[in-house]
């Protein structure tokens, strides 16, 4: 009796087993097909190791080492001929990139292959998605042309990004950080893994709080993210929200060098009136004089934008796949400002132009962008092809209201709207690309993409021009088509060489037109942009050692570029040249020395011209001639980056240097209006530890600028002629700077459980 015992409860032991392996088995192998089926979301508008396009990929690894609470172009400059600016100083609120010396209103964004970059401005203003480095999963740095995507087309590279893959497993993180200038961050997440075999949650809430570096910079982020998902197969549904509420102060004005030395490297000219009784007693370079004043306590920049998309994946056999998505994103901002001495007739509420008055005032946008994407993927041994389209349709108004004016009862200007305009915007597109294999090692590669751009605006407008506020009629209609041809060669293992030609094509601004009759002579619009791209390169890829070499020439038909005014947002008034072109060489390499050292670095020397520049200052004695070949405004002529990576037993340290060479804001190279060279250094420090009760347990340190650098990573300038000073017309240069902190640090502890 106890042999037949024993024998039932080991044979029951033993069936345990095998169908807990089974079990196990099948997770394992759900897993993999949800981490496989998830890919399918960002397949088309993402570059592999065989396609001829310069690239670089961030690793979820790297992304997380870096998450202290930065913006994410702090993390993008770690790619080659990258740039990140910032206003307040240390990397949090009013940032933005430059890649190649291309501006943010020509690199296309997307999250999960959805346009990020507004249909307005054509920029991605990453404050306005708080804490989306905490969401994303990884990202790719397209240089150049790239290959086709959604949305405002890619003038000068492209940053595709996804979110964070859904685990199958339960678990969770716990992130707080602090540092300097009462930086600060807490954040939360937790994943449900699979539910029956089928669902998977996953959450997130963030916090970001900072005073900044520069005064009254202070910034203040609310964030989130869900993500729900049915897996059913070869098949995923998932929703993605994402989003959040953005407070930032006005930093935008930027200092003149002569305020740094009058009244410090931190001034913020924002929201300041003059008063008798002021606490502050300040130079004001406007005015030329010392003066008494205070600042209004409101002068911000508020946004809340809440991004929504419906993603479909589907296997179809492992030949062909597709994938849907539905996106909606509302936006709703709103910044506030203290005028002194403003014409009361510039805002509707009098009719004698000579009558002024302090006032605050308000401007207004709410946005509403929906649309789909579509892609479908056929893949054999020796081809891969992807073909499929997106549209959007894009609506903005925008109104401008009061808040107070000095002498007058609220009764008269409460209900005033001294500017209200409406845009409309179509974007559609229709692309098929294709990598085949010709022989082994040989692949040729064709991007067929028509874009159609349709885009109205009508009301008035918040320039005040001649005897009233600006009218804008725009309804302007363009047909693009983008084609992308490259090879890419694989000797054995370790070398990889491309070449590609690509046209890539877009559409003005909406500054663009707005702005332009504060220079032009005529009624005319802005022409759309073409770029002409060749590509040439090489890839050196073995078990320790990595090189890269890339060769670009980027020739230009009716660039937009500034012509060194500014509008009355100190944003820069552009027009379109001719001809102009960038034309460079990067390089990268990684060497892992050993198990626990790795020497890295990128470097981009370029080149970066207007042929035939023409001055159009006004009362210049140049103006209307052609000065010749001249730089290109914004476009450094070298920029370099060296690490070195220690890694052992849970420590890492990485300590990271970048150099940008001097750069112009003008295209006259007017060197008092330029911005110095600057070399900085940064030095991550974290340590990890695990544990049986959670998975981890990482204290990190990011000290930055760690030699104390006195540095502006970024400014603006412009020219004006004095002609009321004396009988001889002057030239006056106006150079504005935004200054970065000197030696600071964040400090970070995540707990993954």
């Amino acid at each position: 009796m106890k042999r037949i015992f024993f024998t039932l409860a080991a044979l029951s032991a033993v069936a345990g087993v095998a169908a807990q392996s089974l079990q196990q088995q099948q997770f394992d192998a759900d897993s993999l097909e949800i981490h496989e089926i998830q890919k399918i979301e960002v397949t088309a508008t993402r570059a592999t190791s065989n396609t001829p396009v310069a690239f670089e990929n961030i690793a979820k690894e790297e992304i997380e080492r870096n998450n202290f609470g930065l913006d994410i172009p702090s993390l993008l400059a770690l790619t080659p001929s990258m740039i990140a600016t910032n206003e307040t100083g240390i990397g949090i609120g009013g940032t933005s990139i430059r890649l190649r010396g291309t501006d943010a209103t020509r690199l296309n964004v997307t999250v999960n292959g959805v346009s990020m970059n507004n249909p307005d401005s054509h920029s991605m203003y990453w404050y306005d998605t708080p804490d989306l480095v905490s969401a994303v999963g990884d990202i790719q740095v397209q240089r150049g042309a790239g290959i086709s995507t959604n949305g405002t087309g890619a003038f000068g590279g492209a940053v595709n990004m996804t979110t964070s893959q859904l685990s199958t497993e339960f678990g969770g993180s716990a992130a707080i950080s602090y540092g300097s200038y009462n930086t600060n961050k807490q954040a939360v997440h937790i994943s449900s893994g699979l539910l029956g075999n089928h669902w998977m949650v996953d959450g997130r809430l963030t916090h970001i709080g900072s005073d900044g570096y520069i005064e009254r910079g202070g910034t203040d982020l609310k964030s989130y993210m869900l993500q729900g998902a049915y897996y059913n197969g070869n098949t995923m549904v998932k929703l993605v929200s994402f989003g959040g509420k953005a407070k930032t102060y006005l930093t935008y004005n930027g200092i003149t060098k002569e305020e740094m030395e009058l009244n410090g490297r931190r001034y913020n000219s924002s929201g300041k009136y003059k008063t008798a009784d002021g606490l502050h007693y300040v130079f004001d370079s406007s005015k030329n004089k010392w003066m008494y004043v205070n600042y209004h306590d409101n002068e911000t920049d508020n946004y809340l934008q809440i991004n929504n998309q419906l993603i479909v994946s589907h296997q179809f056999n492992q030949k062909w796949s597709m994938n849907f998505t539905g996106f909606y994103t509302y936006g709703y901002g709103f910044y506030k400002q203290y005028k002194s001495g403003r014409s009361l007739h510039e805002y509707a509420l009098t009719d004698d132009p000579d009558l002024e008055a302090d006032l605050i005032r308000n401007k207004i946008m709410r946005n509403h962008l929906g649309g789909v994407n579509a892609a479908a993927f056929y893949n054999i041994k020796n081809l891969d092809v992807a073909f499929g389209g997106s549209w959007s349709y894009y609506t903005c108004p925008h109104w401008g209201t009061l808040d107070w004016v000095d002498g007058m009862d609220e009764a008269d200007y409460k209900d005033v709207r001294w500017y209200d305009n409406s845009a409309d915007k179509q974007d559609a597109n229709l692309f098929a690309k294709a990598n085949w294999q010709v022989v082994k090692g040989l692949r040729l590669f064709a991007d067929l993409q028509y874009r159609y751009v349709h885009y109205k605006a009508s009301g008035t407008n918040d320039n005040y021009a001649d005897d009233g506020m600006q009218p804008i009629d725009i309804n302007e209609q363009y047909n693009f088509f983008n084609p992308h041809l490259g090879i890419d060669y694989r000797l054995g293992d370790r070398h990889n060489f491309f070449a590609s030609f690509a046209i890539a094509q877009k559409e003005p601004t909406r500054s663009d037109f707005t702005d332009r009759y504060m220079f032009s002579p005529d009624d005319s619009n802005p022409r759309p942009e073409r770029m002409f791209d060749y590509e040439i390169g090489y890839r050196y890829t073995a078990p320790r050692l990595m090189l890269g070499v890339n060769l670009y020439y980027m020739a230009y038909k009716d660039q937009l570029i500034p012509t060194g005014m500014v509008n009355d947002g100190d944003d820069a008034l552009n027009i379109n040249v001719p001809k102009s072109y960038r034309r460079g060489i990067e390089l990268s390499v990684a060497w892992q020395a050993t198990k626990w050292f790795t020497l890295g670095g990128n470097a981009t020397f370029s080149q970066n011209r207007i042929k035939d520049y023409v001055d159009l200052l006004a009362y210049s004695p140049t103006y209307g001639e052609n000065l010749g070949t001249k730089t290109i405004a914004y476009s450094p002529s070298v920029m370099s980056r060296v690490f070195f990576d220690f890694h052992i037993k849970g420590f890492d340290a990485v300590l990271s240097t970048q150099y940008v060479s001097k750069q112009y804001f003008t295209n006259n190279e007017n060197d008092a209006l330029s911005l110095d060279r600057y070399c900085v250094t940064d030095l991550n420090l974290g340590y990890t530890l695990h544990t049986k009760a959670i998975r981890s347990v990482r204290f990190g340190v990011q000290i930055y600028n760690l030699f104390n650098t006195l540095y502006s990573s970024n400014g603006y300038g412009y020219s004006y002629m004095d002609t009321w000073s004396g009988d001889t017309p002057s030239r006056i240069d106006m150079a504005y700077y935004f200054p970065q902190a000197p030696l600071h640090a964040l400090a970070n502890v995540t707990v993954k459980f």
